[in-house]
């Protein structure tokens, strides 16, 4: 059987999704369903990329029969009222991340999950790439040795696009750039929290981050800098060095597609699209949807790779990173 698809937003990443499952065996995933705020967007979506079903509201989406897990696409700070609906819909979800604007938005949006005996998994897609998969599996036998310094960076010029720059549709650089590089920390150290974080940075005038550089210390000497920015271009890679060798990502480490471990590099190519893409390397959104349908197979209720403690970690570090640089939005203070 199918795993069948619905589409919560009619959005550029939404489009990158549907164009990545179509790389992906027609009798394992089915896109089914697609809603957007106003008809036409969904209309249009849907004769885009053939699906049978366009709705005007979510509410809709979260009524259908025929759908076993909603994408969840639109920007982060409706992302907790939409996994609400469709969770409470008893729909399994995978959300776009960062899954919600602040920890105490993630633990509404974690027990809603559990409570609701649903599957839910936040859009991490990085951790799912063959890459990132040949990284845990390489950490994971001591090739490197103990890793006792992490690295990685990523600056792109994205001040002309207001949902970077505006507060109030969850802008700051943290929550879509930099939060890459910390979800690679936290994977790398397997899920420990870190004895401190320092983090510097300045602001734009709207009082969201622009460009803030991360330090952070864990047990046993080691330790991890990363470096976002929203306003310059960055080298965007990644260096894992550990006691007997090194694990480099080169750009973009947020959607790899080569690996060099001490020197030697592998390639891992994506398929190519049928449609043009939004974002780099925008198929390699395949590989979490592909684990989505292995978790729903095996009756997971959440990801082992991308786990709601996994989340949880990442938000609170975001939260600390925030209140060093002064980031305060609107749902920190309800």
């Amino acid at each position: 059987m199918a795993t069948r698809w619905g589409v919560c937003s009619a959005g550029k990443i939404s489009h990158d999704f549907t164009v990545a499952l179509k790389t992906l065996p027609a009798q394992d995933h089915q896109v089914v369903a697609v809603a957007a705020r106003k008809l036409e967007n969904a209309q249009e979506f849907a004769r885009k990329h053939s699906i049978s079903r366009a709705y005007s509201s979510y509410e809709e989406l979260a009524r259908d029969p025929d759908i076993d897990v909603v994408y969840i696409g639109n920007i982060h700070p409706h992302h907790l009222s939409a996994c609400l609906l469709f969770m409470n819909a008893k729909k399994n979800v995978l959300c776009e991340k960062p899954l919600a604007m602040n920890t105490k938005e993630v633990k509404e949006i974690l027990d809603s999950a559990k409570s609701n005996e649903v599957f839910l998994m936040e859009a991490v897609w990085t951790r799912f790439f063959p890459v990132s998969m040949e990284v845990r599996r390489l950490l994971a036998h001591g090739e490197i040795g103990e890793v006792k310094m992490i690295r990685s960076e990523f600056g792109i010029p994205l001040l002309h696009r207001p949902r970077l720059v505006e507060k109030e549709l969850g802008g700051g650089a943290l929550l879509s750039l930099g939060m890459y590089c910390l979800q690679l920390v936290c994977m790398v150290y397997n899920g420990e929290r870190p004895e401190s974080i320092q983090a510097t940075g300045v602001c734009l005038e709207t009082g969201v981050d622009e460009t803030v550089i991360v330090t952070l210390k864990f047990s046993n000497k080691r330790m991890a800098v990363f470096t976002y920015s929203s306003s310059m271009q960055l080298p965007n890679d990644a260096i894992i060095v550990g006691t007997k060798g090194t694990i480099q990502i080169p750009a973009w480490m947020w959607c790899p597609t080569s690996l060099v471990v001490n020197g030697k590099e592998t390639q891992y190519p994506l398929p190519e699209p049928c449609l043009p893409l939004n974002f780099n390397n925008g198929t390699g959104l395949r590989y979490e949807a592909e684990e989505v349908r292995q978790c729903l197979i095996k009756g997971l209720k959440e990801s082992p790779v991308m786990s709601h403690s996994d989340s949880l970690l990442l938000v609170e570090l975001e939260d600390e990173i925030r209140r060093q640089v002064g980031v305060v939005y609107s749902q920190d203070c309800q």
